[in-house]
């Protein structure tokens, strides 16, 4: 059944700004990605790249909704149950990156007085070893990516990359989880891969798709 022109020409103005909320995403994946990594983990300045990355991680939780909520339109018309997964694991991702920004970001701003959580070695007590911002945004991804491929909702090239890298944010996740070290290269190589390469690479390379450029 074709869609009425009202439903076209408001998928039309949600594809506009989705296409430029994953552009902004994506960039923001490389500033989130050169703070943590550079700031944080390799100790350059912990307090500076703490408090971008808070901003960053906050935003680009913000931002890929509208880009989720874009992909999911697409994709939904030949494949709804699938794809309504995919959009579920997807938004609970994006929310648990906004959630955790803001935590970090509060503690930055105003540091508690003992971090009893940091000191002990305990998860994050809102997303624990990116359980939410890697592991269930990576599934999200992933089921969204595919569904897409198969259909045709997008690209074949952005939708494979959709799928490589929701499979990179679900390792990024393992290794978060099992061998806790920020610095170990399992998780280092992986973690840096993703955030400065292929996320950055998709959300760009979407935009642009739906923007139809």
């Amino acid at each position: 059944m074709r869609q009425p022109p009202a439903d076209r020409g408001a998928d039309s103005t949600l594809e506009h700004w989705a296409g430029l909320a994953a552009i902004a995403t994506g960039i923001g994946g490389v500033v989130y990605a050169v703070a943590f990594l550079g700031g944080v983990v390799l100790g350059a300045n912990p307090s500076l790249g703490m408090l971008v990355a808070s901003i960053a991680l906050m935003l680009g939780g913000v931002l890929s909704l509208v880009v989720l909520v874009a992909v999911y339109r697409r994709v939904s018309a030949v494949s709804h149950g699938i794809a309504l997964i995919g959009l579920a694991l997807a938004l609970m991702g994006a929310f648990g990156a906004v959630v955790h920004g803001g935590y970090d970001l509060a503690n930055v701003l105003n540091p508690p007085a003992a971090d009893v959580i940091t000191d002990a070695g305990l998860p994050s007590p809102v997303d624990p070893r990116g359980l939410l911002t890697f592991g269930v945004s990576g599934l999200g991804l992933l089921v969204l990516a595919a569904e897409a491929r198969r259909s045709g909702a997008l690209s074949r090239r952005v939708s494979t990359l959709g799928v490589l890298l929701g499979i990179m944010l679900v390792v990024v996740y393992l290794g978060r989880l099992i061998v806790l070290v920020p610095t170990n290269l399992l998780v280092a190589v992986p973690a840096a891969l993703t955030g400065v390469i292929l996320a950055p690479v998709f959300y760009i390379w979407l935009g642009l798709e739906l923007r139809g450029r």
